[in-house]
């Protein structure tokens, strides 16, 4: 199994911290993001890892990883980003955002998932909006699980129509794909590429789009997404108020 963790994102909402340095380096408690990630994934013996970068590409530097530069980040989202590098996605494979960070609870919760396509899913994840100011609710990647299922996947839950609150989780960021899924996603994604013209769900096209967006493409055409509930201890670092939060859960 190898991982895949996408760190070609500009982190502007950190101001100057981010201004020269890339997001996924920004330091906790004498561990930046990045390494902690690392960490994580090692412990459950993850260790081929693939880093693709963006801005402050010259920055990165740490022995026994594999570092890919998204020479397009400036044209694209995430998603472009994860399919910059698609032709690693050749095996099970880890797929995480660099602005998380995570134990590595976490990790094992997603790994030992069995299913093709499998999104990671906080159920109690109102709690981590608590004195959250900066960074509201409404701006949660939620899922919407439904008879074991994903069924609805955005940051606008007024698209989903109706559901029962209990039934409302949040995506954190991460994935795994069997190689089959892997296969899924990139075969889908490149037929859209090819064609697919104006808006793509929440992006104002498919070239801008959010993993999100590819993930509710794939429930449309009837693929199954598996929600993973997992445990262990993660939030997402988007704020400087964010950081202030996971310096003092993370030591």
């Amino acid at each position: 199994m190898k991982a895949i963790l996408l760190a070609a994102g500009s982190g502007k909402r950190l101001g100057d911290l981010t201004r020269e340095m890339p997001k996924a380096l920004v330091d906790i408690n004498g561990k930046t993001l990045l390494e902690r990630q690392i960490i994580a994934l090692q412990k459950n013996d993850i260790y081929d890892i693939i880093v693709v970068t963006g801005p402050n590409n010259d920055k990165f530097d740490m022995k026994d990883i594999s570092f890919i530069h998204d020479s397009n980040y400036l044209d694209h989202d995430v998603l472009g980003t994860m399919m910059s590098v698609n032709e690693y996605m050749n095996s099970d494979v880890i797929i995480s955002y660099t602005d998380i960070v995570f134990d590595e609870k976490v990790i094992r919760s997603i790994k030992n998932a069995n299913n093709d396509i499998n999104v990671a899913v906080e159920i109690d994840w109102e709690k981590t909006y608590v004195n959250r100011t900066e960074h509201t609710m409404d701006e949660a990647a939620n899922v919407l699980i439904e008879q074991g299922l994903v069924k609805k996947i955005g940051h606008q839950t007024k698209r989903f129509g109706f559901f029962k609150k209990e039934n409302l989780g949040e995506f954190l960021g991460i994935m795994k794909l069997s190689q089959k899924g892997a296969n899924i996603f990139k075969n889908e994604y490149f037929k859209l590429i090819k064609r697919h013209q104006g808006e793509f769900y929440e992006a104002v096209s498919i070239k801008k789009g959010y993993i999100t967006d590819m993930i509710q493409e794939l429930i449309n055409k009837n693929y199954k997404i598996y929600p993973v509930i997992v445990t262990g201890n993660w939030c997402e670092i988007d704020t400087l108020q964010d950081l202030e939060m996971a310096q003092k859960k993370f030591l």
